[in-house]
């Protein structure tokens, strides 16, 4: 039974949080009889997320559908499921998602942009940081970012899968507070509702224990790829990201203001918060590829929680790429902090000590202001910037 207690919590956490990530399950946007686009669902989502922004919460949207929908436009018979030919199928079907999107957001004056993102854009760090930069940029323009896998050419190695994970890595990727895995199932139950009349649901879980992993059984849609499985899968990064998940059903209209007003839906929730999870990456699980030594102003500059400028390095050491991690010390030797750098080892040396507006004439192009910036950036020595 869900408490009322448990209700204004989940009600309270998608209302405060300031970034959602809000993955859409196929058979939500797809009509089961027609294989169509479901415009009524959409219209009624993109009147949610009009909602949600007036309030000045930022939205990113992990949309499936695109396979669905490019399969019925281009006449593809059931049988026809060669990996060759679900990539033609996403390929058509991604422009016909991407038009619907931007037609209904631009109904409340709302800017969609696309992005496809594979497996590889988040596995690798700088192709990671490339799409964090991107996504930041476009919530800072005031964009709602529409995100789907790239499957016109991602091959089998290199694929999520499945959406559920893709919208847990997005969360992680933008640091957001929340993630709504919209689906045609309530949450997690303790026994197959439709096979069980007993079964409950679940209404919060803190800890993803192999007793909770038992109750995911398997499951699909007709249109979809994922099941409970991947939902939880999905949760467990969102939660070690320190970002809250709710699993809640889609098929009505206004999904997120039936989650607010306390509907059925499972959440899961997190200890920690999006940036110190971060932080604690950054300080404790990647490899420093190479030093960067720093003058007291600088020093004192990061006591402060403010970024790394070029200004204040006094040396460069060892060979790292951009998005690599690095140590960063004070004149003395002492490690003062760890952070992932814009530049590479090389330009970073060509930089040091210069200011942040002399940077385009040095490389020969604009890159960031920052060398390393406040958010990739965590202090190893006492406190947090």
């Amino acid at each position: 039974m869900v408490t009322r207690t448990r209700r204004r919590a989940g009600r309270s956490r998608l209302r405060e949080a300031t970034r959602v990530v809000v993955k859409i399950g196929s058979s939500l946007l797809v009509e089961k009889s027609t294989g169509r686009l479901h415009r009524k669902w959409l219209q009624s989502l993109a009147r949610e997320i009009a909602r949600l922004r007036g309030r000045g919460q930022q939205v990113v949207l992990v949309s499936s559908g695109a396979i669905a929908l490019g399969r019925r436009y281009l006449g593809l018979r059931p049988d026809q499921r060669k990996l060759e030919e679900q990539q033609a199928a996403a390929a058509a079907g991604q422009i016909i998602l991407a038009h619907a999107y931007q037609e209904l957001l631009n109904r409340h004056e709302i800017k969609v942009a696309q992005v496809l993102l594979t497996l590889e854009d988040t596995e690798s760090r700088q192709r990671y940081l490339n799409a964090r930069n991107t996504l930041q940029t476009l919530l800072e323009l005031g964009a709602v970012p529409v995100i789907n896998e790239n499957d016109t050419v991602a091959t089998a190695e290199i694929r999520y899968g499945d959406n559920d994970r893709l919208g847990a890595r997005v969360a992680e990727m933008v640091s957001a507070d929340c993630l709504v895995l919209l689906s045609d199932v309530d949450g997690l139950y303790s026994a197959d509702p439709t096979r069980d009349p007993g079964a409950q649901l679940i209404a919060e879980v803190h800890e993803i224990t192999p007793e909770i992993e038992a109750l995911a059984g398997a499951s699909a849609t007709e249109f979809g790829s994922g099941g409970m499985v991947t939902k939880l899968v999905a949760a467990r990064i969102a939660l070690s990201a320190g970002c809250a998940t709710v699993i809640a059903s889609g098929k009505r209209l206004r999904p997120l203001a039936a989650i607010e007003a306390g509907k059925p839906s499972t959440w899961f929730v997190s200890a920690g918060t999006p940036l110190a999870a971060r932080k604690q990456w950054i300080a404790g699980t990647l490899k420093p590829r190479g030093e960067i030594t720093i003058d007291e102003g600088a020093e004192r500059a990061l006591a402060a929680g403010r970024s790394l400028l070029p200004v204040g390095v006094v040396a460069v050491a060892g060979r790292f790429g951009r998005g690599d991690a690095v140590t960063i010390r004070n004149r003395d030797g002492r490690d003062l902090a760890r952070g992932l750098v814009a530049y590479d080892s090389d330009e970073a040396r060509r930089i040091q000590g210069r200011r942040s507006d002399e940077v385009e004439a040095l490389l020969g192009y604009r890159g960031r202001d920052e060398l390393v910036h406040r958010d990739n950036l965590a202090l190893i020595n006492g406190g947090q910037p």
